[in-house]
């Protein structure tokens, strides 16, 4: 199980103890003039009645864990983990949790004036101070990122969260100047494949193949296929094979081991192939991720 997952485990079991209705629970872990992170926690699920809320100031927020779905003045869709949910000041939004309870995020706010200065550095790239689309799915760009803001919130490393916030800012706005989007997928197919998400997520290391998926979704391979990388921006093999690589991040961050030992723990049989596979997604090998993670200074 993903580390990301252990807290909101927690939370969903305390929920059923005390038998309360869900609910999204902010944690502040960091913030400074302008800006603010928080490991937001959501224990609702299908019984839940969603309802309308609004956003403050400009946010991206960065899905670590659990499935939900995002609607809001600008579109929507299911959020699987490694994607980012976002939203302009002003912006009516529900969330949703019709296939499945609980979620996690690393929420970072942004103050209209201090995101506008971001966006402007990129905008000679398209990028504008306000986002076109409600969200953006699990691009290989944001996988730093996405690694480092998980690993922040499980205390598997201390992370400089401003200078993250402003990368992750900067890389949103860019994205989303070039108009990057999800196409939408029916509410049956989507309820089937965000089904086999939560299973990867819950285990990504026990060699799931695409028949297998498909045949637990009720969807021919074709259809699962094309309906997964629809749903997510990745086919399932992308998926899976960056599921493991973002657990082998929080491992490697977290603990002292043996690479090989962390490789083979996350479902690869092979070292080399794990560390090219390593090295494409993150930019650096195992071990300079791992020495970077333990030498980051939070600010």
């Amino acid at each position: 199980m993903a580390k990301t997952a252990v807290a909101l485990d927690r939370a969903l079991t305390q929920r059923d103890v005390d038998g309360t209705p869900g609910a999204a629970t902010p944690r502040i872990v960091a913030r400074g003039d302008g800006w603010t992170v928080a490991d937001v926690i959501c224990t609702s699920g299908p019984r839940d009645r969603s309802f309308e809320e609004q956003h403050a100031c400009v946010a991206i927020a960065v899905v670590v864990g659990g499935t939900f779905q995002y609607r809001s003045t600008l579109g929507g869709g299911v959020m699987t983990p490694g994607a980012l949910m976002l939203g302009n000041p002003g912006q009516c939004y529900e969330c949703g949790h019709e296939h499945g309870r609980g979620d996690r995020c690393v929420a970072f706010w942004y103050e209209p004036d201090y995101f506008e200065r971001i966006a402007g550095d990129v905008s000679a790239r398209g990028a504008g101070v306000s986002f076109r689309a409600s969200r953006l799915p699990t691009l290989r760009g944001f996988s730093p990122l996405v690694a480092r803001a998980a690993a922040g919130i499980t205390g598997s490393s201390d992370v400089a969260w401003q200078e993250l916030g402003v990368r992750l800012a900067a890389a949103a706005a860019a994205v989303d100047g070039g108009s990057a989007r999800l196409d939408a997928v029916p509410p049956n197919a989507a309820a089937r494949v965000t089904r086999a998400v939560r299973l990867i997520e819950r285990h990504p290391d026990a060699g799931l193949t695409l028949a297998a998926l498909a045949r637990d979704a009720g969807l021919s391979p074709y259809h699962f296929l094309r309906t997964f990388e629809r749903l997510t921006g990745a086919t399932p093999h992308q998926y899976i094979l960056r599921a493991r690589l973002r657990d082998a991040a929080l491992r490697l961050a977290d603990a002292p081991g043996k690479i090989v030992d962390v490789a083979l723990g996350c479902g690869f049989g092979d070292v080399s192939n794990f560390n090219r596979a390593f090295r494409a997604e993150f930019g650096v090998t195992p071990g300079s991720w791992r020495g970077l993670s333990t030498t980051a200074v939070a600010p």
